[in-house]
């Protein structure tokens, strides 16, 4: 399974037993989602290795207790701490209306109800406070906040959003 086949789902961040539990910081709003897995995929020295589960479970919510089978004790453990967790992206819930995955935008169409085409999300940028859509616009980066009240529609057979701006905000990026 290659990387790019995957998402990251989270990453291991410490020990639980002695018998070999870890607890995994998951990387979504639902993690709930994810607490009945058959197999999971770790990143270790850089390649993706499948490990199945013998039984997972939340745990203070936002934390998911995982029992891997042949992970049985402290210094096995401990090989897998800090690796990331991935899951082919064949296995995401399939997300409706204006509901999306990061991943799944990038190389679509921006278009403001007023300005009219904006351009291309090339990525997605979750490192600041609001996650911004960044767009090419013939070589200039437009910065749209991914705000729900700025997303009208995300059509995914024509790969399209449909954003309405405050006035002027496309512009700033724009003026010489």
């Amino acid at each position: 399974m290659q990387k790019e086949d995957c998402f990251y789902l989270g990453k291991i961040v410490k020990k639980y037993s002695f018998k070999g539990e870890v607890l995994a910081k998951l990387d979504t709003d639902q993690p709930e989602l994810y607490e009945n897995l058959d197999a999971i995929f770790l990143e270790l020295r850089n390649n993706l290795v499948p490990f199945f589960v013998e039984n997972s479970q939340l745990h203070k919510s936002e934390l998911l207790r995982i029992k891997f089978e042949d992970v049985d004790d402290e210094a096995d453990a401990d090989a897998i701490i800090k690796s990331g967790l991935y899951l082919p992206l064949a296995t995401l819930p399939k997300l409706e209306g204006n509901k999306f995955y990061f991943h799944e935008v990038i190389g679509f169409t921006v278009t403001d109800k007023n300005f009219g085409d904006v351009g291309t999300v090339k990525a997605i940028n979750d490192a600041t406070a609001q996650s911004l859509f960044e767009i090419d616009r013939d070589g200039i980066e437009v910065l749209i906040p991914m705000n729900d009240e700025f997303i009208l529609k995300v059509d995914r057979d024509s790969k399209t959003i449909l954003v309405e701006t405050p006035e002027g905000l496309i512009d700033l990026y724009l003026e010489e």
